[in-house]
């Protein structure tokens, strides 16, 4: 791969993580638009930590209390940092489980463009239902049940399938739970931190057995980039949703799909 094909996925992802638009779905389809092999999984694994950082970053006050709330529960200490590691182990659960299942089935038979078109449409239409559901006043994740933090996590699976995507089907399920916006999306983004992590543990050991030079510099090269891109895209959603819906992230879905639908 050429730098210019790694900055222009890392800022694919950087872009489109933390979006309810599908990241999987863009560094799929961008190669096959370009007419480049697929990247590997080894940049995919790159430009996912990237944004992990910026993600980190942006919510550093909730990572904090996410790591002070560990030593709560090995101390017994019920704090608001215990009860978020809490629902954001379990949430995580349900992804890491059944991915350890089908993850060959993923890789191999459902990375296409008319399975990224179609569930882009269909999720899409659920995100919109969801959203004409909830109002500012919705709501909060600090007080968020167990039987709630269990269906977000259950949601969260689905977006195995390509197109789905991660961020997305989770935020429609917390705005179906009754959640704002904003904090369906602070939950959402707090989510990807585990399921990122958990994502790229077992492709990590394998890059490590087998990278060269050539490999970790491009890799470097395009976690850096997303790092930057996805910290900005991050910032501007937050402060969208504060103030307006997700209809434009709908609206993009949409017209993604019909588009695929076209030219594949």
């Amino acid at each position: 791969m050429n730098y210019l094909h790694i900055l222009l996925l890392a800022m694919v992802q950087g872009i489109t993580e933390f979006l309810p638009i599908s990241s999987s779905a863009h560094l799929i389809l961008l190669p096959q638009v370009m007419h480049w092999a697929d990247q590997g999984l080894e940049i995919d694994v790159a430009v996912h930590l990237g944004t992990l950082l910026a993600v980190m970053l942006y919510f550093y006050k909730d990572v904090f209390g996410i790591t002070t709330g560990f030593f709560d529960l090995c101390r017994n200490k019920h704090t608001s940092g215990r009860n978020l590691f809490i629902n954001l182990v379990i949430a995580t659960l349900p992804v890491v489980l059944i991915g350890v299942l089908v993850k060959d089935f993923v890789e191999n038979d459902l990375r296409s463009a008319a399975i990224i078109a179609a569930t882009s449409i269909i999720f899409g239409i659920v995100l919109f239902v969801a959203d004409k559901k909830t109002t500012k006043a919705g709501k909060q994740i600090d007080t968020m049940p167990l039987k709630d933090v269990v269906w977000i996590g259950l949601w969260q699976a689905i977006a195995l399938i390509p197109g789905v995507s991660r961020s997305g089907i989770t935020m429609t399920a917390a705005l179906f739970l009754g959640y704002s916006r904003t904090d369906s999306a602070k939950f959402s983004l707090l989510l990807s931190m585990p399921t990122i992590l958990a994502a790229s543990v077992l492709i990590i050991y394998d890059m490590i057995q087998t990278a060269d030079a050539t490999q970790v510099s491009e890799a470097v090269l395009a976690g850096i980039t997303s790092f930057g891109i996805a910290y900005v895209v991050i910032w501007g959603m937050m402060a969208w949703l504060k103030k307006f819906s997700f209809m434009p992230f709908i609206i993009y879905r949409i017209a993604l799909g019909i588009i695929i639908f076209i030219l594949f």
